[in-house]
């Protein structure tokens, strides 16, 4: 049985409440993602994503340099810890239509599962792919 802590990057960004959402903007940019888990020390308080971003400051007009990531932050975060299975993982990003976990231990960030990572392991492809269908589904516009 392969758990989280088998896939998941241990080399993480984190963005801290009172950063700016310029800042987490650019460590989007920078490791090519969507989303930045918020942190107090190692403790997630929330994630910030690039629709946060875009709903919550662009599209009000506001600077994002003087935003900071806990005025527009989603605070109920959805976790898992290393030692749960890959299977559990897939199913908590289908369910929750969300495309990265933050890894938890003892309270503390020490890692993200991305979908990525589940869809790197062949034998998870189908899983990875029925999330992301089901992300995909949630998040398209009607035409």
């Amino acid at each position: 049985m392969k758990t989280v802590s088998d896939i998941m990057s241990r080399d993480i960004k984190v963005c801290t409440p009172h950063d700016s959402v310029t800042e987490a903007a650019k460590i989007m940019r920078d490791i090519e993602c969507g989303s930045v888990p918020v942190c107090e020390g190692k403790k997630v308080v929330g994630i910030v994503t690039d629709r946060d971003i875009v709903l919550n400051v662009v599209a009000e007009g506001k600077d994002s340099n003087q935003v900071h990531c806990h005025d527009c932050m989603t605070t109920n975060v959805i976790t898992c810890s290393s030692d749960t299975d890959i299977h559990e993982c897939a199913r908590l990003m289908s369910e929750n239509q969300i495309r990265r976990i933050p890894v938890v231990e003892n309270g503390e960030i020490v890692g993200i599962c991305a979908m990525a990572d589940l869809a790197r392991e062949n034998i998870f492809v189908n899983e990875a792919g029925e999330a992301l269908s089901q992300i995909s589904e949630h998040s398209q516009y009607d035409h």
